[in-house]
């Protein structure tokens, strides 16, 4: 197997800093660009893209594969099943922080699944095409997108209340 027939590096170094982020008690956030095959409440999609907490706590059943991120959440209290193709995944950083790492914006048109019956492979490229650069594994966090913010309650603080 070759460098262009192995897989994607991308969920691997997820998974490595979804783990970093856990064991240091981050909160590990991913900025995710949406399209159609990415399936997240559109309400909170902003300017193309979304920011999830994928941490324990937010996240039940959460499964970060080599190419799906799927987990169940509560957006404004209503559970939502959430799916992300890997490739789109454009970034995993601790909240607290920002340190975490950013990965090439897919390109803008459908994700790879679906053009490859529509579009035939090129029939030769250089090995410069396949060639990503990481610049840097520390984010500055004003630089992110912001996290979505849950919905108002009307300014009561949610309660128990006991019934017989």
């Amino acid at each position: 197997m070759n460098a262009q027939e192995s897989t994607s590096t991308r969920p691997y170094l997820i998974r490595a800093l979804y783990e970093w982020c856990s064991d240091n008690g981050f909160t590990p956030y991913v900025a995710v660009s949406v399209d159609e095959t990415v399936q997240v409440p559109r309400e909170f999609v902003k300017d193309g893209e979304i920011v999830l907490n994928v941490s324990f706590d937010a996240t039940s059943g959460l499964n970060i594969g080599n190419d799906f991120l799927s987990f169940k959440a509560r957006f404004g209290g209503v559970p939502r099943e959430i799916s992300v193709p890997i490739e789109r995944v454009i970034a995993i950083y601790a909240r607290e922080n920002g340190q975490g790492m950013a990965f090439p914006a897919p390109a803008p048109s459908a994700s790879p699944m679906l053009n490859a019956a529509a579009t035939p492979a090129p029939a030769e490229s250089s090995s410069e095409d396949r060639v990503v650069q990481l610049v840097s594994t520390e984010v500055n966090p004003s630089d992110l997108p912001e996290p979505p913010k849950p919905a108002p309650t009307g300014g009561a603080r949610p309660a128990l209340k006991r019934v017989k």
